[in-house]
């Protein structure tokens, strides 16, 4: 018998809740701690349709990355996404459990999930903390590259149809930086490190300026940068709990869209 508690006692394991920034909402979000698992749906978001999702798989927990509860609720209503998903979830006994900042962080985390997609060597953190943890990861890709040709490589490892830039470099492209999700805040840290290039989502209309002549700024979006996540923490309950089923979300819950043309 699995109950929420042995799987929030893993999740601590997998990434503690010590390395979560002090503005974000990690943990166990909904659910009673006491209360059996037997099956347990991994996603990216918990927004309603992965709350519907996890009813017709009849899955009790939802481990996501991204915390449904982000900022406070002095409502709960069905009069947003926030809380048409809470609701339907305490209706349906479903549990939901966020990762986040701790999962950005950890070793084998996001920004390590991102320089291994690269096949990045001599990988370092980028935002050391006091525990050898931090955000963000630089490394060197397998053989120099031409700014095109780094795009192009980017682009398709991270899936997506559009790749936001600064100026276009004539120095080849050897030592990136990587940092899932808005990763502004360490442009300099990338810079300071000797990186060629960086790769993370969210930049600023200003943020852009900040790339250089020998310095590349690559904005390849949020949900792209972190597009590895949910498997990565699915293969790690997976890992814990060999006899238990876990499954992955078949929902790409990226509120983002793009319109091309021509």
């Amino acid at each position: 018998m699995v109950l929420v508690n042995d799987i929030c006692e893993a999740l601590e394991q997998i990434a503690h809740s010590a390395l979560s920034e002090d503005f974000d909402n990690t943990g166990l979000l909904v659910g009673d701690p006491s209360r059996i698992v037997d099956h347990i749906l991994v996603c990216h978001d918990a927004i309603e349709a992965v709350i519907d999702e996890a009813i017709a798989l009849n899955a009790s927990m939802i481990v996501c990355f991204h915390p449904i509860l982000f900022k406070g609720l002095k409502t709960i209503t069905p009069e947003d996404y926030v809380s048409r998903s809470i609701l339907k979830a305490i209706e349906h006994k479903i549990s939901i459990y966020a990762l986040h900042t701790r999962f950005d962080k950890v070793i084998g985390g996001v920004s390590d999930l991102m320089a291994e997609a690269l096949n990045l060597s001599e990988v370092q953190v980028l935002v050391p903390e006091e525990d050898q943890t931090g955000f963000g990861r630089i490394g060197k890709l397998p053989e120099a590259l031409t700014a095109t040709d780094f795009l192009a490589l980017i682009a398709k490892t991270f899936e997506t149809p559009m790749v936001r830039h600064s100026e276009l470099t004539e120095k080849s492209i050897l030592r990136v930086a990587v940092l899932g999700g808005s990763g502004a805040f360490a442009i300099q840290n990338a810079k300071a490190l000797g990186a060629d290039a960086y790769i993370s989502a969210d930049f600023k209309y200003h943020d852009f300026f900040q790339g250089e002549a020998n310095f590349l700024l690559a904005d390849v979006g949020h949900y792209e940068s972190e597009r590895f996540t949910k498997n990565a923490i699915a293969q790690k309950l997976r890992e814990k709990f060999p006899n238990f089923a876990v499954t992955l979300s078949e929902i790409k819950t990226n509120p983002v869209k793009y319109y091309t043309y021509g």
